[in-house]
């Protein structure tokens, strides 16, 4: 999908290697400025506009009380996205970051709303520890929804959140599908559960599990364990890579869907930004398994973009940096010995 040339890439580290600093004097942000160079294809890449889209959908596991909060509350929080009072709008607003909120497949009826994109899927996916979250048919178009809203978005670089009571579930068991990682170093607190009822949920997601082979493929996994906004963000990823844009990926659950994304097509990773590192227990097994090392690691674990939009100025940063910072020649300033 995205050609990385070595005439490219020993250009571009010629050109960070020739500004007026020490060689690797800004460390991982050197690195996130080949990046971003390499996937634009040019020496002064452009990192101008960002924008945000949650994706939210609901979860037929939450049924098996895997969660602190009533299902009720993915409708309650898309209204809050809407009225512009979460914490993802206000670190939107901050950054003057556009933000877009879609209905995945919420549990309940259509909700009218005129700054709601609506690709609802369904009313929520079935129980994935009885049956299969949703079918193949109803997988592929959630991935392409997502594509199609990536590729549709006007932006340098795309910040993807989501929420949806119980898919910290979700995300585990699809993780645990694809990377192998023991569901014991992957099930967590999600919105806060005490000791008896993670002990609880870990219980429910090992029967769920149980119920198919060791390790899938990504469409079985996100078929047979995913939500709908799981699905629609790793299509989304698939879509941003292919227009040739950041994707700056959030927590745990968004990681899951890199996972899946990166399952169907490995070519997307040099689009992919690991934004942080989150509290959420199963966040830091995951990292590892897909060998990421996130930018930040802030104890957030919140979901709904918002350590995607707090990384976003690193991004514009690094971007800015091998563009616009003068080099030792343009300078008149010595080089090193």
């Amino acid at each position: 999908m995205i050609d990385q040339s070595n005439d490219l890439a020993g250009q571009i580290r010629a050109r960070i290697d020739s500004l007026t600093k020490p060689l690797g004097a800004l460390g991982r942000i050197e690195a996130l400025a080949a990046q971003i160079a390499a996937l634009q294809g040019r020496t002064d890449p452009q990192m101008a506009a960002c924008a945000l889209i949650i994706f939210a959908g609901d979860h037929g596991i939450a049924g098996e009380g895997v969660s602190a909060f009533p299902q009720e509350v993915t409708r309650q929080m898309v209204l809050n996205f809407l009225a512009g009072g979460a914490a993802a709008n206000v670190f939107a607003n901050s950054l003057g970051v556009p933000l877009s909120v879609v209905d995945a497949g919420m549990a309940g009826p259509r909700m009218e709303h005129p700054g709601l994109i609506d690709r609802r899927i369904a009313r929520g996916t079935r129980n994935s520890a009885v049956e299969a979250a949703m079918t193949a048919e109803q997988c592929a178009a959630a991935l392409r929804a997502g594509h199609a809203l990536a590729q549709e978005a006007a932006c340098d670089a795309l910040c993807l959140g989501e929420m949806g009571i119980a898919n910290t579930s979700a995300a585990s068991l699809v993780a645990h599908k694809l990377t192998g990682v023991s569901l014991d170093l992957l099930v967590g607190r999600g919105t806060g559960l005490d000791d008896g009822a993670l002990a609880h949920k870990a219980a429910v997601l090992a029967r769920a599990a149980a119920r198919t082979a060791p390790q899938l493929d990504a469409l079985t996994a996100l078929a047979e364990y995913g939500g709908f906004e799981i699905a629609m963000m790793a299509g989304a990823m698939l879509g941003a890579a292919q227009a040739r844009r950041i994707v700056i990926v959030d927590g745990f659950i968004a990681g899951a869907a890199a996972a899946a994304a990166l399952a169907i097509d490995p070519a997307v990773r040099p689009a992919l930004v690991f934004a942080h590192r989150s509290a959420e227990r199963g966040h830091a097994a995951l990292l590892e398994a897909l060998d990421a090392e996130p930018l930040l690691d802030l104890g957030l674990r919140l979901g709904e973009g918002t350590g995607a939009l707090l990384a976003w100025p690193l991004v514009r940063a690094a971007a800015a940096m091998i563009r616009d910072m003068a080099s030792f020649s343009a300078a008149g300033v010595s080089g090193p010995q």
